[in-house]
């Protein structure tokens, strides 16, 4: 069966993030046989599940694997409920929808440098999008650091909690030394099915 790899990245980011271009080029290298599939996510919650949910259903009779980072692992998580394969999320966002109210208004994209506004209606959208009971948990691996800057890695602990969990000391929100696990994410992800 094709195998087809999905990157997510998180909010304010792109697949030319340094975590997307390392695990694109880690699967250049070593897994030319899996598909790896990167795309720009749209600002808004509603754009980018839809834009989400036409892309991975183009491969919905493949063997599916999530990458998701940040916002880019809420979004994993649910995809994960119509689309099921297996997912790593790296320091998840739990509650997008609490957290990001703090950064209502305008902002400018780092990477697109296009101007976007994010507002309550926003907010409410991302609520929609939570998932509250998992199918699968199973299939979940994540990845936390104690000392993440953005977001309670003790939420993550929570809500996955009947998922496998890696919780290291220190580092931060973009998870240090990320790429040590890559052989071992691509065994979770396709070998183990």
């Amino acid at each position: 069966m094709r195998q087809v790899l999905i990157y997510l990245h998180g909010f304010l980011s792109s697949p030319q993030s340094v975590k997307c271009q390392a695990t694109q080029i880690y699967f250049q290298q070593h897994h030319r046989d899996i598909e790896f599939v990167a795309t720009q996510i749209p600002y808004y919650p509603e754009e980018a599940i839809t834009h989400l949910r036409e892309l991975v259903s183009k491969y919905k009779d493949c063997q599916l694997g999530y990458i998701g980072s940040s916002m880019g692992g809420f979004l994993s998580t649910n995809l994960m409920q119509d689309f099921p394969g297996r997912a790593l999320l790296i320091n998840p966002a739990v509650t997008p929808h609490i957290l990001l109210k703090d950064h209502l208004g305008e902002h400018l994209h780092p990477y697109t440098q296009e101007k976007f506004t994010l507002t309550e209606s926003h907010m409410g959208q991302l609520e929609k999008l939570t998932v509250t009971k998992m199918l699968a948990p199973e299939n979940f691996w994540v990845l936390l650091q104690e000392k993440d800057e953005t977001l309670d890695y003790r939420e993550a602990v929570e809500k996955y909690q009947h998922s496998k969990l890696t919780v290291e000391p220190g580092g931060d929100h973009s998870f240090q030394g990320f790429e040590n696990y890559l052989p071992d994410i691509v065994s979770f992800l396709f070998d183990d099915q």
